[in-house]
């Protein structure tokens, strides 16, 4: 196993950053950032419909099979994944390719396992691949992998869906949604995973209301069912439902090259504004306090950039829709709990080292702060990663 890129995820790079450089401009996501509150539309449709379908990103983890790119000899994997999540946190891209290509592809990609069902789950993958098609997983964003929220809505005998998620990501832009349930029985306990359309034909059943958000590129909504009709997509006995398991998991170590991305553009951008930017009759980065903040960030990029790397790769290996591995649980674990504290720190010092342009609304750098902020929180804190390392890493925590 490598960390270094490949020449194929270069390539892969270089198209993605080629398009988001003519397309997600830092004007033109100002511009948007600013008109989302009126307009009501923050996803940027047209960008996604470029990245999902003339470069085929939404499709990268699901098996070729089933009309994705995935494949365990020689296919794509979590590794193009990351590089395509390093990307769109570089430019804090409004596009739901972590919630539907990475969060929702996982969830069907776990649930296709069940052989009973699998055939629903494997005709939502290949509407997703070829770009037909975006889903949401109905979970928050909040959620930690290690405390998986139990479903909050109900399967009913007559089919239909009813309950009420918050805090769900990418719901504004997803056509399928797909909902964690309880099954309405008298018998024994269940669970399931359903598949829920949100066309206009389905009226009042589905309703997602936008609520505010610290991030302005990536808002969370309030999905609610009222016997909103759905497809059974995977169904199991007990209160336990991999699929989300899986999702939230695999999200977090992906979620950690965003943050990377996040980090990099900070840094970035601001070794270049300190060589331009005099005070006193020389660069501002000449100042020794300044070249030791940049210098120190430097290196924690780099650790976190190893981390990234080593929770891609390890996700990579491990088989889709399997079970992950303890090597590749660990390694997601320290990938986030040390990611996120990075993109925080590193975007903080972009807004510092700016000065006055830094603290204002037409930098684009408290962008990056709310996206960093936002992702240290989400799919468990750093705190919890932490705690998740001590069994495996033999350090309990103090009694």
């Amino acid at each position: 196993m490598t960390l270094l890129y490949t020449e194929v995820e270069e390539e892969l790079r270089a198209a993605v950053r080629a398009l988001l450089a003519d397309k997600c401009s830092p004007s033109a996501l100002l511009d948007r950032a600013s008109r989302t509150a009126e307009s009501g539309t923050p996803y940027d449709a047209e960008l996604w419909k470029a990245l999902a379908r003339d470069i085929g990103v939404a499709g990268l983890l699901i098996p070729e099979e089933l009309g994705g790119a995935a494949s365990r000899e020689s296919g794509a994997s979590a590794r193009e994944a990351a590089v395509v999540l390093e990307e769109l946190g570089r430019a804090v891209a409004p596009v739901p390719f972590l919630s539907s290509a990475v969060l929702a592809t996982q969830a069907l990609l776990t649930a296709a396992g069940q052989k009973a069902r699998g055939d629903v789950a494997a005709e939502l993958l290949g509407r997703l691949a070829a770009g037909e098609a975006t889903a949401a997983l109905a979970v928050s964003f909040a959620a930690s992998p290690y405390a998986p929220p139990g479903p909050v809505a109900t399967l009913g005998e007559d089919g239909t869906v009813s309950g009420t998620v918050t805090g769900v990501i990418g719901a504004e832009a997803a056509d399928v949604l797909l909902v964690p349930v309880r099954l309405a029985r008298s018998t024994k306990q269940g669970t399931g995973l359903c598949a829920v359309e949100t066309s206009p034909a389905a009226g009042e059943a589905v309703r997602v209301t936008s609520v505010t958000s610290l991030d302005l590129t990536r808002p969370i909504a309030t999905v609610s069912f009222d016997s909103a009709a759905a497809r059974v997509v995977a169904m199991t006995d007990g209160m336990e439902a991999p699929w989300v398991w899986e999702a939230l998991v695999r999200g977090a170590g992906l979620l950690a090259s965003e943050q990377l991305g996040v980090a990099e553009w900070c840094l970035t951008t601001t070794v270049a504004y300190v060589k331009e930017r005099r005070q006193f009759a020389r660069p501002v980065g000449s100042f020794q306090a300044v070249k030791h903040r940049l210098a120190d960030l430097w290196l924690e990029v780099v650790g976190a950039r190893a981390a990234a790397r080593d929770a891609a790769a390890r996700l990579a290996e491990a088989p889709a829709g399997g079970p992950l591995g303890d090597d590749a649980a660990v390694a997601v674990a320290v990938a986030q709990a040390h990611c996120g504290a990075v993109a925080v720190h590193a975007a903080e010092e972009c807004v510092q080292l700016h000065g006055g342009i830094g603290m204002t609304w037409e930098h684009p750098a408290h962008l990056y702060l709310k996206r960093a902020k936002a992702d240290q929180i989400a799919l468990g804190t750093p705190g919890d990663h932490r705690e998740a390392l001590a069994g495996p890493a033999d350090l309990p925590a103090p009694a």
